[in-house]
């Protein structure tokens, strides 16, 4: 009998459910792996966050306090003008203190004071648009009123005009 060709052996299949559970129990195990690393290499448990300068910073930070608000009047051009005049204050934080009390003990005084300011000035400071001419000579009776600080510095950080609306006052 001729020789019968050879079949090749046929290897039993491997079922695909065996390479799905390898595949996902090396998943597992790097999953595993890569939470323990982690766990081993962070050092952020203990670590607490301690803010340094906060405190002088906000010492040196300004805020607003309202100087008046009022109306004046001015007759500078012949002509009656009633001027509504709202002022604030821009104060470091470390003087807020002694600047609201000079502001209570003193208000007397700075309101005249700014009232002599604006029956003085002539028609055209009290209509600049930048309000320069005003807020200098208020920051000057700011200065004459609360003093410098022991730096020699102005207790004022800045002199705020937010309104400064003037009506004839025959009108």
């Amino acid at each position: 009998m001729p020789d019968a060709p050879q079949q090749p052996e046929q290897q039993p299949k491997k079922s695909g459910k065996l390479v799905l559970v390898v595949v996902a129990a090396l998943m597992i195990i790097e999953g595993v792996a890569v939470v323990v690393v982690m766990k081993l290499t962070s050092g952020g448990r203990d670590a607490q966050a301690k803010i340094v300068g906060k405190d002088e910073a906000d010492a040196e930070s300004f805020a607003e306090v309202q100087l008046l608000a009022g109306r004046f009047q001015n007759m500078t051009t012949g002509r009656v003008w009633d001027w509504e005049v709202e002022l604030h204050l821009k104060v470091r934080n470390k003087n807020m203190d002694r600047v609201r009390r000079t502001l209570d003990n003193r208000s007397a005084e700075i309101r005249a004071g700014i009232a002599t300011i604006i029956r003085r000035a002539p028609h055209t400071q009290l209509k600049e648009p930048e309000r320069r001419s005003i807020t200098r000579q208020v920051h000057a009776l700011m200065d004459e009123v609360l003093g410098l600080d022991p730096l020699g510095e102005s207790y004022i950080g800045e002199v705020l005009v937010p309104v400064l609306d003037g009506y004839p006052a025959d009108f």
